[in-house]
């Protein structure tokens, strides 16, 4: 259940160290068992995948000592005190001060377990998100851009270096929140046209009488308000990039002018019969099928097959549910940092929730969503997920392990393409040791071969 996570279990009282040791183990659980703090010291590393299970009365170093030892090793361990009645006030000043939860004996063996099972949901929870931000951390480029581990997201990179440095007009199709923007500032960024302007015009936020004059310009006495010369939008964009988002509310005759601008690369200002020549780059974003609505007579044929020179779709959220823990943790840092507030605790069953959601809003919600989650203000969807997690339909049949077991597996396997598939080069990335890291290859089933 939670592979290659391990109890630290530290019992001096052979017959009880043999009893509950028995007990985990049938509860699926790895364990270390030891006799004393001394021999459990070792075990005990930073970024180690355990947690640490002591009794508080142990000969020589006892177990409040050996909680000191784990939070200066590393505070993010979990430790859970076993405690006799006697000693439960000293137990919760424990807790205080970094003790996961105490166990008061006599205690039914399930009490036990469950304590231990919630324990190493928090520590794959917190070994997770800690590879996450270093991942994050070594990101550059577009990757730092374009974020997701997903081969959908791998293949979208790809296109976006692909096309960036040729002059074909783009198509960016993709459901709101998806980051045509994005992709569309990227695909400048990436190319030749880089150090001159990138133009983003919404065409479906623009008044329909003032559309032609903000695309096209106006020279003074163009018309009535007109006292002075407009450069247009797709003259600013000369040289570099015109993005024209929401192309579908294009009102009908704009599009006829706009296909001729396209055709013959010349614009004219309202007003004038001078034709400009513009080396422009048009990128189209659309939520709509196009094509389907030239079929309907509500967008023009002939300018969607113009447009549709090259085409990215962009994939929904729904269907990279592996990228959502990587956005979500890049959201909450943008926001700690923007609102001045230090980063909340992502907890186990707030994981459960973000990837089990359907995010309909996509990669905006999440955005959202990590700035409630800083400001600590609740949402009607947060509050939808949490009844439906509590009913026991958040998680989708899948559990923790199994969900965090995926984003490992997309994890090595990027590392493993930036690499060639040299593991000493992989190793290095992903800061794990080489038995660790073959151990993984074969427990997720991953050849190097394919990398290579």
């Amino acid at each position: 259940m939670f592979e290659g996570f391990k109890v630290l279990f530290v019992e001096d009282d052979p017959p009880v160290r043999a009893s509950l040791t028995q007990t985990l183990e049938l509860a699926g659980l790895d364990v270390l068992a030891c006799g004393s703090a001394e021999e459990a010291l070792p075990h005990i590393q930073p970024g180690a995948q355990l947690v640490v299970a002591t009794d508080v009365r142990l000969p020589g170093m006892d177990g409040l000592a050996l909680l000191d030892h784990v939070m200066a090793t590393d505070a993010s361990i979990p430790v859970v005190l076993v405690t006799a009645h006697g000693d439960v006030a000293m137990a919760v000043r424990a807790m205080r001060t970094g003790a996961y939860d105490f166990i008061e004996k006599p205690f039914a063996p399930e009490r036990f377990v469950d304590a231990l099972t919630r324990a190493l949901d928090k520590r794959v929870l917190r070994v997770a998100v800690d590879e996450l931000r270093g991942q994050l951390q070594r990101r550059s480029g577009m990757e730092a851009v374009l974020l997701g581990n997903s081969a959908a997201m791998q293949n979208v990179r790809r296109q976006v270096l692909n096309l960036a440095d040729t002059s074909a007009d783009v198509m960016i199709l993709g459901e709101t929140g998806t980051g045509k923007e994005l992709v569309a500032r990227c695909l400048h960024d990436q190319s030749g046209r880089r150090d001159r302007n990138f133009v983003a015009i919404n065409c479906g936020g623009l008044p329909e009488a003032l559309f032609e004059s903000e695309l096209f310009g106006h020279e003074p006495g163009a018309f009535t308000s007109s006292a002075k010369r407009r450069i247009g939008k797709i003259e600013h964009a000369n040289g570099g990039t015109l993005l024209l988002d929401e192309i579908e509310t294009m009102p009908l005759v704009l599009q006829i002018k706009m296909l001729r601008v396209l055709q013959e690369r010349r614009v004219e200002r309202l007003g004038s019969n001078d034709e400009l020549p513009v080396n422009v780059r048009v990128i189209a974003a659309t939520k709509a099928d196009l094509r389907a609505l030239s079929e309907q007579h509500k967008f023009r044929g002939d300018l969607y097959y113009r447009l549709n020179v090259a085409t990215l779709q962009l994939p929904p959220l729904r269907e990279r549910r592996e990228d959502i823990a990587l956005l979500f943790e890049h959201f909450v840092a943008q926001a700690s940092s923007r609102y001045g507030r230090e980063a909340p605790e992502l907890s186990p069953q707030r994981l459960r929730e973000l990837l089990a959601h359907d995010w309909p809003g996509n990669v905006r919600e999440v955005r959202n969503a990590a700035d409630r989650f800083v400001l600590d203000i609740a949402s009607s969807e947060g509050a939808q997920a949490e009844a439906s997690s509590a009913s026991g339909g958040a998680s989708n049949g899948a559990s923790l392990a199994q969900q965090m077991d995926q984003v490992e597996k997309t994890l090595i396997e990027q590392a493993l393409r930036r690499c060639q598939g040299r593991v000493p080069a992989a190793m290095e990335l992903l800061g794990c040791a080489k038995k660790t890291l073959y151990d993984k290859l074969h427990r997720h089933g991953i050849e190097l071969e394919r990398f290579r």
